[in-house]
């Protein structure tokens, strides 16, 4: 299962210092900004609705409002959904030749799917889409291009840059470090670190208080810290488990050493939990940032975010695209959004709002991401933490079409070791097993 981003993420007032930095990061100022948007007949035009498909949270709403007063014949109608139900929607739309919405979101684990089927989609490269190509990091382009790159059929919106996310308060209680610096170095560069600081917590915290969420939530940052370029799948589209073994088994020992709560990621009890205190850390993408200002919004202060143990990752990140469903004009127009979107200001603007990366790294080192600091989470570098993150990567990922399903089963393994329903010592025979009934049901 893929961790998706809520709706219910509220958003922090950027404030009149960040304002300042937002408008002095515009295009004619900022030598990293975009390319200028191509720019578009004047005059009367005729009105046009887009219907924009996506799930969580991708900063929309005020974003729309501001396009539809910029450009009053056009019409946004936000269709925010569910994750899975929104791709297997888009998916059916494409089967059909019909019923897809206008611009269409696609999360990074599903995109190469529909790269595959790239005939249903426009190739952003006819609208001239190519001139940024330049702007994002080489892995996210390719991410929605055919072999060749003769084909794209997205333009990517962000990045989810891997960060670690943790209470200070419940650190203080517990009696070890609360400053990030303190707890870089305490982790060291390895989940064993992790592990051990997570004991020392346990050990000095309240009964019913975990270090962690849940072990599957650990298993996807680990797994691209790999360095061999994919999940599940090669890129021959062949079950390569034991490739991604040394993931499982960090995932696992979070397990065994008893530092996890088991509770199931965006149930109820998960959600309580930010406040409550039930667990202290948790792998944190970019983007949860916030999801969990919008659960515990009487933590603020209480957190902070320190670097993820291992090499930097990525965890989530989505790409706008066109349907190859309507009329020259419709089309064109929802080009026009995706570009505006895409754009230096707006894409500073969602980031100092709800945390979500922009995937043009030539933004990175705008002031406006750069010195931009999070008071819900103690002040926090975010912007320097999460472009390092970011920037470590050791390579990019291949999800192949059916890794979703595959990593859902595994996933399914290691909450059942959690239940004790399957002992720690057979859970990588059961994971493979899974896998291979999910890869020939799929």
């Amino acid at each position: 299962m893929k961790w998706t981003r809520s709706r219910t993420a509220t958003v922090l007032a950027v404030g009149a210092a960040s304002a300042l930095l937002l408008s002095a990061c515009s295009p004619s100022d900022d030598e990293t900004a975009s390319p200028s948007p191509t720019p578009t007949e004047t005059g009367p035009k005729d009105p046009v609705t887009l219907t924009v498909a996506y799930w969580g949270e991708f900063g929309l709403d005020s974003l729309a409002a501001k396009y539809q007063e910029e450009n009053p014949h056009v019409t946004i109608n936000l269709n925010q959904g569910e994750f899975q139900a929104q791709h297997d929607a888009l998916q059916q739309a494409v089967i059909n030749g019909s019923g897809a919405a206008e611009v269409s979101a696609i999360d990074e684990g599903f995109i190469s799917g529909f790269v595959a089927q790239a005939d249903g989609f426009v190739n952003l490269l006819d609208l001239g889409a190519g001139k940024y190509q330049d702007n994002y990091l080489p892995w996210k382009w390719g991410q929605a291009s055919n072999t060749d790159e003769s084909v794209t059929i997205g333009l990517g919106t962000d990045i989810g840059g891997l960060a670690l996310c943790y209470r200070t308060d419940l650190f203080g209680a517990a009696g070890i470090p609360t400053e990030r610096s303190a707890i870089d170095a305490a982790i060291g560069d390895t989940w064993g670190g992790f592990n051990e600081l997570g004991k020392q917590y346990q050990a000095g915290s309240e009964d019913g208080k975990y270090w962690v969420d849940n072990a599957v939530n650990i298993l996807i940052p680990a797994q691209t810290q790999l360095g061999n370029g994919y999940a599940w799948y090669n890129k021959n589209n062949e079950l390569a488990m034991d490739d991604n073994r040394p993931a499982f088994e960090v995932a696992l020992k979070i397990i065994t050493d008893g530092l996890s709560a088991n509770i199931a990621p965006w149930s109820p009890e998960w959600n309580e939990g930010f406040a409550s205190g039930s667990f202290a850390t948790l792998a944190c993408p970019a983007w949860m940032m916030g999801y969990i200002q919008g659960q515990a919004p009487d933590t603020a202060g209480a957190w902070d975010v320190a670097d993820i143990p291992g090499p930097g990752g990525n965890w989530g990140g989505s790409f706008f695209t066109i349907p190859d469903q309507f009329d020259e004009n419709t089309t064109q127009e929802a080009y026009n959004l995706i570009e505006w979107l895409i754009q230096a200001d707006q894409q500073i603007q969602i980031f100092q709002e709800i945390g979500n990366l922009p995937s043009q790294d030539i933004l990175w080192d705008n002031p406006a991401i750069q010195e931009f600091t999070n008071p819900f989470f103690s002040d926090a570098p975010v912007g320097q933490i999460f472009t390092k993150t970011a920037a470590d990567i050791p390579g990019p990922i291949y999800y192949a079409p059916k890794n979703n399903r595959v990593s859902t089963a595994v996933q399914g393994v290691l909450n059942e070791v959690q239940a004790g329903n399957i002992k720690p010592e057979d859970a990588w025979d059961e994971a493979i097993k899974a896998a291979q009934d999910a890869d020939a049901a799929a």
